[in-house]
Order: structure tokens, then C-alpha cells, then sequence
């Protein structure tokens, strides 16, 4: 599918501060694996959406400092499509 076709099919846009404070209480070499984790739930409930694809440059943000120490926020700007699939990247 082309994108420009894609583009109309878009339905809802949106950005959020997605708080990571929550990977705090995991053990410390989890807490970037369990951020992207958690940014990929917090969408999906937000969006009401059931498949939620996250962009390497978000991925690549929240491991920018290792494992141990993710960002304790990340905005990003997430877009639903007609089709129910959400694409989330770096506001």
C-alpha cells in the first residue's frame, strides 16, 4: 500500500508524554526492555487499538542511555489508521 494511500486512511492522531517512572521497580538491567513495553501498552490503551507498531527511533531514544537508566518520559506522536493499527514515532 502506498503511503499516500495510507494517509487518507488515517483516523485518529494524537501525542503523548508516556511516563516511564514506572520501570523504576523493575530490576535495573530490565528497565529499558520493560520501557518499550510499557509505551506499547500505554498506547494501545489509550488508542483503544489491539496492534501497536513502535519506531526505531523511539526504541532507539529509550535505549540511548543503556539498559539500566531509561528517560523518565518520552513524548511521541502516535497515529491510528482505519484498519486498527496504530504507528507510534517521536514527537
Amino acid at each position: 500500500m502506498a503511503l499516500s494511500e495510507r494517509e487518507s486512511e488515517v483516523e485518529l492522531e494524537r501525542q503523548y508524554t508516556v511516563p516511564l517512572r514506572v520501570v523504576l521497580g523493575v530490576p535495573r538491567w530490565r528497565r529499558a526492555a520493560r520501557a518499550i513495553r510499557f509505551v506499547r501498552a500505554f498506547v494501545a490503551r489509550h488508542m483503544k487499538a489491539e496492534e501497536v507498531k513502535i519506531d526505531p527511533k523511539v526504541s532507539e531514544y529509550v535505549w540511548s542511555r543503556g539498559a539500566k537508566k531509561p528517560p523518565r518520559k518520552v513524548k511521541v506522536k502516535a497515529v491510528k489508521y482505519k484498519d486498527g493499527l496504530v504507528r507510534v514515532e517521536l514527537a
